[in-house]
């Protein structure tokens, strides 16, 4: 399995180079990974673009800091930061208003660049993800966080922390390959990347109380069993989105787009072509 994917290409925006794969034809998709160690656009969102790609231009993008992107240092919060870097990619491509695919923190950039930029988005799938922090059932920081916050502390990336981190993102680890794990690990272990995260992490944002200014028509979509953002968190963003919804999968983890991947597709295809 190729780590970068076809369609991979560079572009400056926001003063960042920025690497992404553009692949198929029609509406733009702006796709989102998340946050773990060694994610990109390609290894997050590889195993759907068969069938999203069908029907939508994608655009896998691998934010400042990961992948195949310009490994700079932020002045702020990430996701202020890199939303300006996301408007200035769309406008560097002359699109008006993609959809986008956000998964955890992905989701919480899409809905940053949603309250940042209204105009600038038009539906959102966003899957698991943080972006309200008060819980009431669930301790925090969450099991699968801690252990992201653990994993380029102390001696440091090795491959038996990577490999718990992502037995941990799903509710079954029985499809997870060491080829996969191979190519997450060196991509983790980049000196620039183990640099960068060990000496000047990125600083976290709160959206709580901004939530309510997310005006686009979204999708939320949980993992019932997911350990690094608790079904409660989507629930309480139920209630504050303007316009939401929520599927649940039973059996499923943080990676609902991998480990529910046919069923996610039709899922998302349906919403993003729906009336």
């Amino acid at each position: 399995m190729s780590d970068t994917g076809p369609g991979s290409t560079f572009l400056q925006a926001g003063g960042v180079r920025l690497h992404y794969n553009d692949i198929g034809q029609g509406t733009p998709v702006v796709c989102l990974h998340g946050g773990g160690p060694g994610a990109s656009g390609w290894s997050n969102f590889s195993q759907n673009v068969p069938a999203l790609s069908a029907k939508f231009r994608l655009l896998l993008v691998d934010m400042p800091q990961f992948g195949r992107s310009e490994k700079v240092v932020f002045k702020e919060g990430r996701l202020t930061y890199v939303a300006r870097v996301l408007k200035d990619f769309l406008d560097q491509l002359g699109i008006a208003r993609p959809h986008f695919i956000g998964n955890s923190m992905g989701a919480q950039t899409a809905f940053k660049f949603a309250i940042d930029y209204p105009e600038r988005i038009d539906r959102l799938v966003a899957m698991g993800n943080g972006s309200i922090t008060q819980t009431v059932f669930t301790p925090r920081p969450t099991e699968g966080v801690k252990m992201i916050q653990a994993f380029y502390k102390g001696a440091g990336p090795s491959p038996e922390k990577l490999r718990r981190l992502i037995e941990t993102l799903v509710y079954d680890a029985s499809f997870l390959t060491e080829d996969l794990l191979a190519q997450r690990f060196a991509a983790a272990n980049d000196p620039e990347t183990v640099a960068l995260w060990s000496k000047n992490p990125p600083a976290n944002e709160e959206l709580g109380a901004l939530l309510d200014k997310v005006a686009c028509r979204t999708l939320l979509v949980w993992g019932l069993e997911d350990r690094f953002s608790p079904i409660e968190g989507g629930l309480a963003l139920l209630k504050r989105l303007k316009d939401a919804r929520l599927h649940v999968f039973a059996k499923c983890g943080h990676w609902a787009q991998v480990e529910k991947a046919r069923e996610f597709e039709r899922l998302t295809l349906d919403f993003l072509q729906g009336d």
